[in-house]
C-alpha cells in the first residue's frame, strides 16, 4: 500500500509554449504547496527524465511539434500512466481521450485545477 504524498512532496509538470501560463500556473502551484517543474514543450519534457517523480502533468493541447493529446498517448505507450490535466483554448480537442483527469478551458478557475490536481495526485499513488 502506498501512502498517498502530501502536498509539498507531490511535483507537478507544468508544459505549455506560453511562457505567461506557465508562470502563472507555477505561482498558483508552489503557493498552493506543490513542488512544480515547468516545460516549453513535450520534447522538453520528455527528455528532462523526471518522468517517474511526476505525480501529475497539466498541459496544453495545441503546442508546436508534439501536442498534449501526443505526449500523452506517448507516455502511456512508454508505460508511464502519469495523471494528466489539459488546459486548452480548444477543450473539444483533447475531452475524448483516455485517462485524461479533466479537459478544463483557458483560464481555468484556479479552485477547479486545485481540485482536479488533487484527484491526480491520488490516482497515482
Amino acid at each position: 500500500m502506498h501512502d498517498t504524498p502530501k502536498r509539498n512532496t507531490a511535483t507537478i509538470a507544468v508544459v505549455d509554449d506560453d511562457e505567461s501560463v506557465r508562470t502563472a500556473l507555477e505561482g498558483l502551484l508552489r503557493s498552493s504547496g506543490y513542488q512544480v517543474q515547468t516545460y516549453r514543450n513535450a520534447l522538453a519534457f520528455l527528455d528532462a527524465n523526471t518522468l517517474a517523480e511526476t505525480h501529475c502533468l497539466i498541459s496544453d493541447i495545441q503546442m508546436p511539434g508534439m501536442s498534449g493529446v501526443q505526449l500523452h498517448e506517448k507516455l502511456n505507450a512508454m508505460g508511464f500512466q502519469i495523471p494528466t490535466i489539459f488546459i486548452t483554448a480548444y477543450p473539444h480537442l483533447g475531452a475524448d481521450t483516455p485517462g485524461l483527469v479533466a479537459c478544463l478551458p483557458k483560464p481555468c478557475e484556479a479552485g477547479r485545477l486545485l481540485g482536479c490536481i488533487e484527484t491526480a495526485v491520488l490516482q497515482r499513488h
